[in-house]
């Protein structure tokens, strides 16, 4: 069989490739969607000299069809649902609920775990590249984007190895520049695109946190 793409730190060394110019950059930062995104991330953090922190959304899966999402939610309230998906699933507003709140719990547990008490960084006229392993249905990139654009910043780039063409092109509209290096017209499953796709661990999030050079912490 052949894959795409190798595993996520090969990944994340192609991207970077195509954002070099914001090497070294004062005003850019680099924030990964946890835990699949963390990887790339760090890849394009370490070849860019950039910081590199967090952004905390959780994707809202049909219950027996967990890959599939119906919507994802952020922080400070942030809730993005796919009505084209409930619609089409007849999914109850009692089953949407109990699964928001489900990662409700989870989202604040990733938050306390990884951040340990650090603020979130201030995003205020800064780049920000955006991280993921893949984009589906984009519900949980869009979660995201509605995230990080209270917090005012000069512009966001979305940065990820796969995503469906008619995804990325909606995106686009929301973004200032959109960086896939795969757009395939249909996409059934981000894991099958990877030879490697191992889950990332909570360990190996903080231990590539760790890793990222302490002058780089973004303040």
């Amino acid at each position: 069989m052949t894959y795409l793409l190798k595993d996520r730190r090969s990944a994340g060394r192609l991207l970077a490739i195509y954002l070099t110019e914001y090497t070294n950059s004062a005003r850019a930062l680099v924030l990964a969607l946890p835990r699949g995104g963390v990887p790339i991330a760090f890849e394009i953090a370490q070849r860019l000299h950039l910081p590199l922190d967090l952004c905390l959304v959780r994707k809202l899966g049909v219950p027996e069809r967990k890959e599939l999402a119906f919507g994802a939610i952020g922080q400070n309230g942030v809730r993005v649902i796919n009505e084209s998906i409930v619609d089409y699933l007849h999914l109850s507003e009692a089953m949407m609920e109990r699964v928001v709140k489900e990662e409700m719990i989870e989202l604040e547990r990733r938050d306390r775990l990884y951040r340990d008490e650090r603020p979130f960084p201030d995003l205020t006229g800064k780049t920000i590249i955006l991280v993921d392993d893949g984009i589906a249905t984009g519900a949980t990139i869009k979660a995201a984007i509605l995230t990080l654009k209270a917090r005012n910043p000069a512009a966001i780039i979305i940065a990820v190895p796969i995503a469906p063409v008619e995804v990325c092109e909606q995106l686009e509209k929301l973004v200032d520049r959109v960086i896939c290096l795969h757009k395939p017209y249909e996409l059934r499953s981000i894991s099958l695109c990877y030879e490697d796709f191992s889950q990332t661990s909570d360990e190996e999030v903080q231990t590539l946190l760790a890793s990222v050079d302490s002058s780089l912490i973004p303040v």
